[in-house]
């Protein structure tokens, strides 16, 4: 049994566009997907209800707020138990560096997307925070030099025209 909601056109329309500017008002998406403008406000409730639209983020420049340093720490949690892997994932998550985590398959258990000051606040972050811990058994660190944003994401065969 598939969790996706039926789409047709105007509802992937109203999702690309969303995704390229959430802050657009529904006069404005309404008259850009040929719709009235509460027939959108109708059509993105659905959305809502059925869980495609998950909600609105506020996107920051880690650069502008003092983090020009970005890192991706992948994490060896050993052993992988359930009762290690609650208090980690709360314990990074609650850590005002980490921008995203993720519960990976493979030799990594965990990759972390970190924004730090500087090189030594990246080692300040790894050595106090991560492998300080003794059920982390092993940090690699990869710097990001550049990121891009990918999308919109669309249910497949879906055109993002």
């Amino acid at each position: 049994m598939s969790d996706s909601l039926s789409l047709d056109p105007v509802d992937l329309e109203i999702l690309r566009l969303l995704q390229n500017d959430a802050r657009t008002t529904y006069r404005d998406l309404a008259a850009a997907v040929g719709v009235a403008p509460s027939t959108c406000l109708d059509r993105v409730g659905r959305l809502r209800r059925g869980g495609v639209i998950l909600g609105h983020a506020l996107r920051l420049d880690p650069a502008k707020l003092g983090r020009s340093l970005e890192a991706l720490l992948s994490v060896q949690v050993r052993p992988h138990r359930r009762e290690l892997i609650g208090p980690f994932v709360e314990r990074v998550r609650a850590l005002p560096e980490s921008l995203s985590l993720f519960h990976l398959t493979g030799p990594d258990d965990y990759l972390v997307h970190v924004a730090v000051v500087d090189a030594a606040d990246l080692q300040r972050l790894v050595l106090d925070e991560f492998t300080s811990h003794k059920e982390v058994a092993r940090v690699e660190t990869r710097l990001i030099f550049q990121q891009w944003s990918c999308g919109p994401l669309l249910p497949p065969g879906a055109s993002a025209t």
